[in-house]
């Protein structure tokens, strides 16, 4: 009969090599030890399952999968895996601090009401090096208070280091699969979560999280857009059935569409156009549909943005965007 702790450690992999090793030794060495690991495998072939095997750790769980999956698909398995009271997901490059569980199950036991819970962070590099804290977040914030706050991007908000009730996670039928590679997807399961009760954060810095070629760097611009309008969908639906939410997309939405617009307008500059089912301005176009549905389109002006209207003008010549994808090769080796 397996143990029952209070808390499951969900580790999604594929071909973890030496990252996956540093996760799982940062899992197992925590000071609090009422915890099990859930390995969802998908097909690694660097023998990631086999060396986490023969830890022999009678806490470790793997659940291996007999063919190849998508990012969506392997981490959509969670909900079919039985879980403890508590979980918490981390990525396969990402490290929990030694003190991590001790300190969410303080937490817990401070704030019993609250749905989702986190812990301040490190930035670190490929190599392990500091590269920054996290932004400072709130002890209690409700899920539009959440919302405000990635609007604005006064928050940093990644897939490691939240907590949550497993019952929760379920009943919310786990991580949105639809997002391609999950973007965005994270953010709507902590705003729903979040809007169960409320989220609580400790000061305490209790986890690492790596930046190197993330699923979020290396996704071509196509996906990333279709992820983002998904994501906009989403807040048309909070709006229409909570003030509180519609008044943060009144306040926010406008500088965060504009953000996104940009910012992915160049990106789809680097992916090549017959891979590309639309142009930059066809993208802007969209992203102007999707204003309107917010209630934004009178303030929503994307072609007066300088380097919006630069991505058009690029992408509608032949020779400018050929100049631009040399640039990108010399720039980005």
């Amino acid at each position: 009969m397996i143990p029952q702790y209070r808390y499951s450690v969900v580790l999604p992999v594929r071909n973890g090599g030496a990252y996956v090793k540093e996760c799982i030794n940062s899992i197992l060495t925590q000071t609090l030890q009422d915890f099990n690991v859930l390995v969802l495998d998908n097909c690694s072939t660097d023998g990631t399952p086999e060396w986490i095997a023969s830890l022999q750790d009678s806490r470790i769980t793997i659940y291996r999968s007999e063919t190849s999956l998508t990012i969506e698909e392997n981490w959509g398995r969670i909900i079919d895996i039985p879980k403890n009271e508590f979980m918490t997901m981390i990525g396969h490059d990402d490290l929990l601090h030694p003190n991590y569980l001790q300190v969410m199950d303080e937490l817990i036991r401070k704030h019993p009401g609250a749905s989702l819970y986190q812990s301040h962070f490190l930035y670190i590099d490929s190599a392990g090096k500091f590269v920054r804290h996290s932004l400072p977040m709130d002890e209690v914030q409700y899920g539009y208070e959440f919302l405000a706050c990635h609007m604005a991007r006064t928050l940093d908000s990644m897939g490691t280091g939240y907590m949550m009730r497993s019952t929760d996670y379920d009943q919310l039928r786990g991580i949105p699969m639809h997002y391609p590679n999950l973007l965005f997807a994270d953010y709507e399961l902590w705003i729903r979560l979040s809007s169960i009760g409320y989220k609580a954060t400790t000061s305490e810095t209790c986890f690492s999280y790596r930046l190197h070629q993330s699923v979020s760097r290396v996704t071509n611009g196509v996906r990333y857009q279709e992820a983002f309008l998904h994501y906009t969908d989403l807040l048309k639906e909070l709006m229409s059935k909570e003030d509180k939410f519609r008044q943060v997309v009144a306040n926010y939405g406008n500088g965060m569409l504009l953000y996104y617009c940009e910012s992915l307008s160049h990106r789809l500059l680097k992916t090549s156009l017959k891979n590309r089912p639309w142009r930059v301005a066809q993208f802007v176009d969209r992203c102007t549909a999707a204003a309107e549905q917010l209630g934004l389109g009178d303030v929503f002006k994307p072609r007066q943005v300088k380097r919006i209207k630069l991505a058009i003008a690029i992408d509608n010549n032949a020779v400018t965007r050929y100049l631009f994808y040399i640039y990108r090769k010399i720039v980005n080796p």
